[in-house]
């Protein structure tokens, strides 16, 4: 039986940028190393760069041994003489009980060194390659034991990439597979199984469906690469753009995986972008131009992504990687935890592509892709079955309790003028006046006051979303409950109202106004107090009291003219003249625009978003920016620096650079 603790001795085949990297893994974790390539030139080159590289750990902190002890596990040998495998390569296979080959992407030369190398190992020794494309089986039917070989594949740079894939050919043997797990922990690495030999494994299968969708939408004129990498990098927090990361690995790579995953069996999109690139050998970063523009070749610097690009529906950007991350699920290709461990270690993303999937909703995700396979007829876009049951079952992700995750259930409570919904971590409260537009009575702004304080105290709350019922956000006050009043009653009406929008910008937690259809007068003046406000293409905003002879009462003269400048609330309040969403955008009124259907989708991811920092930290940047703005800049800059000083007391700073040392999501509980 194989086992990793028999594991002594590794051969690496192949000193590239990837094979010299595996090599200085393997001699860390304390293999003895032989590293094999074509002649002494690459050897030298790649022992240069190992050397490099652990002296940079070493700077850091996190070599355990001297460069040099390491360094000196590593044997060099040529491993090719006079066009073939050399007698030097055979006795190191000999004394080895892993081999990882890591040479170019020819599936013909791979087969031949494990035909080679299969009949000069030792009976119980793994075969693993690193290939990103090839399939393993097809490798591993050169052997001459297919149950003795495995695919290992690292990510560039091997030793900075925390993930490998542990990949199953047809018949690979489960000792082997968790053979192979071990060591790549051994290695400091976190492993995922493959459990079937697909093309593209995980990682790239998911990310090629990525760059398929991009593709599609750049090349049907849908949106220009930078509105596409906009919205990756700024909605979906990606750390990289999509048609940015082309570049940075080089277009070539992904053009050429695509065209190997089309001749296995894989329904790729035609991508018209990336072949004119590939052909004009535009290559990305490797050459100095891909789609976007580089000092010099080989030199990276990141493209400067403008947010108000980011104007792509972001569940149809991700709709063909949550399909495919469903089909690999629903098959049995991968678990759910390694899938969601795949993209988040491979690729970078902040969040699963499952996690993505519940927060854009299941069913906006289905209908994107039903809606591109009626206009195309191509079968890629056909919804996999496992999405259709779950939209067919009403498991839409977090806004129904139920998704790919399970969460705490929806509690709603009905009161007279509005709602109160939990989604925890975060809560809605919503006007219920659709009737009236959802105008302001003295009622609702004293059930809206005990709302807030409910849920400030609620441990388990994070963030709000106030938003409308119906048609509209608020029409404003309900000025048919003035009828037959004195100006003292309207000054206690105006003095509660300013004490509810008072309640909400120095709250604990942070509230954020999705605004649809009217905000206007009180309405607005009630959104103008939330810490962030995303209007729905069909808002209309203003303040329109003076065409009823009064003025703005409930804040609007000062938090309008704090917000847009003294001139624009003039014109605005003297006017009473309403914008439009797009115009409110411009002046600074709101801070986001999306399209009328989703706006409840965008304030929930970021709510979500917001739910996720550290709370004590999230109040005192509030705090600090509103209470500093109200005084000079010394006074503002002292309770900066007094807030800043005492977060460092806290348990969550701890947690928060703990996750960061240890590359994980921090867990901020508010202490």
């Amino acid at each position: 039986m194989v086992r990793a603790e028999d594991i002594k001795v590794v051969t690496v085949v192949g000193a590239g940028t990837m094979g010299h990297g595996i090599a200085e893994l393997a001699a860390m974790a304390g293999y003895k190393v032989y590293l094999a390539d074509v002649n002494m030139e690459i050897l030298n080159n790649a022992i240069s760069k190992i050397r490099w590289s652990l002296g940079k750990l070493a700077e850091k902190g996190a070599l355990r041994e001297s460069v040099e002890a390491v360094v000196g596990r590593i044997t060099p040998i040529v491993s090719v003489k006079e066009g073939a495998f050399s007698e030097e390569l055979a006795r190191a296979l000999s004394e080895s009980q892993l081999m990882i080959e890591a040479v170019p992407e020819n599936l013909k030369l791979k087969q031949d060194l494990f035909a080679f190398a299969s009949l000069r190992m030792p009976q119980e020794s793994i075969l693993a390659t690193n290939t990103s494309s090839l399939p393993i089986t097809e490798i591993a039917s050169a052997a001459a034991d297919p149950s003795r070989v495995v695919g290992m594949h690292f990510f560039n740079p091997p030793v900075l990439m925390p993930l490998v894939e542990v990949i199953r050919g047809a018949k690979t043997s489960d000792e082997v597979v968790r053979a192979v797990v071990e060591i790549a922990r051994k290695m400091g690495k976190t492993p995922v199984i493959v459990n079937k030999d697909v093309p593209g494994f995980i990682v790239n299968r998911v990310l090629g469906r990525l760059m398929n969708v991009a593709c599609f939408i750049v090349d049907k004129g849908m949106a220009s690469v930078e509105e596409v990498d906009a919205t990756a990098f700024y909605v979906l927090r990606f750390p990289m753009g999509v048609f940015e990361l082309a570049d940075y690995s080089g277009i070539d790579v992904f053009y050429l995986v695509t065209k190997a995953m089309a001749e296995r069996g894989v329904e790729v999109l035609p991508c018209r972008v990336f072949e004119e690139k590939f052909l004009a050998k535009k290559y990305g970063v490797k050459s100095g131009e891909g789609f976007y523009k580089y000092p010099e070749p080989g030199k990276f610097v990141k493209p400067s992504h403008q947010k108000e690009l980011a104007k792509v529906d972001p569940a149809l950007l991700m709709s063909l990687a949550v399909n495919e991350a469903a089909y690999l699920l629903r098959t049995g290709v991968a678990s759910k935890e390694d899938i969601e461990t795949s993209v988040k270690l491979g690729l970078g993303w902040p969040k699963g592509v499952f996690e993505y999937a519940d927060e854009l909703g299941i069913d906006r995700v289905v209908e994107a892709l039903s809606r591109l396979k009626a206009e195309t007829g191509m079968e890629v876009f056909s919804p996999d079955p496992l999405l259709q049951d779950m939209v067919r079952q009403g498991k839409l992700g977090r806004k129904s309790g139920e998704g790919f995750y399970s969460y705490a259930a929806v509690e709603e409570v009905v009161k007279e003028t509005i709602i109160i919904r939990k989604e925890k971590p975060i809560a809605w409260v919503i006007l219920n006046r659709p009737e009236r537009l959802n105008a302001i009575s003295p009622k609702m702004l004293e059930e809206l006051s005990k709302a807030l304080d409910e849920l400030e105290e609620d441990k388990e709350i994070r963030a709000v979303v106030i938003k409308g019922a119906g048609r509209a956000f608020s029409a404003g006050a309900d000025v048919t409950s003035f009828a037959a009043v004195t100006p003292m009653d309207v000054m206690k009406f105006s003095r509660k109202f300013q004490e509810l929008t008072l309640k909400m910008q120095f709250y604990t937690k942070p509230i954020i106004a999705a605004v649809h259809g009217y905000a206007l007068g009180g309405g607005l003046e009630i959104a103008m107090s939330a810490d962030i406000r995303i209007a729905s293409e069909d808002a209309m905003l203003g303040q329109p009291e003076i065409n009823l002879g009064f003025i703005p009462g409930a804040g609007g003269t000062q938090r309008l003219a704090r917000i847009v400048g003294p001139a624009r609330a003039k014109e605005l309040i003297m006017t009473g003249d309403f914008v439009p969403a797009t115009e409110a955008l411009k002046m600074g009124l709101v801070n986001r625009v999306v399209k009328a259907g989703s706006l409840d989708d965008e304030a929930r991811s970021l709510a979500l978003k917001l739910a996720e920092k550290p709370p004590l930290a999230l109040m005192m940047a509030k705090y600090s920016v509103d209470l500093g703005y109200e005084g000079t800049i010394w006074e503002g800059l002292a309770l900066e620096a007094g807030l800043f000083s005492l977060l460092f007391s806290t348990e969550d700073v701890i947690e928060g650079v703990s996750a960061f040392l240890e590359k994980r999501r921090p867990k901020f509980r508010g202490r």
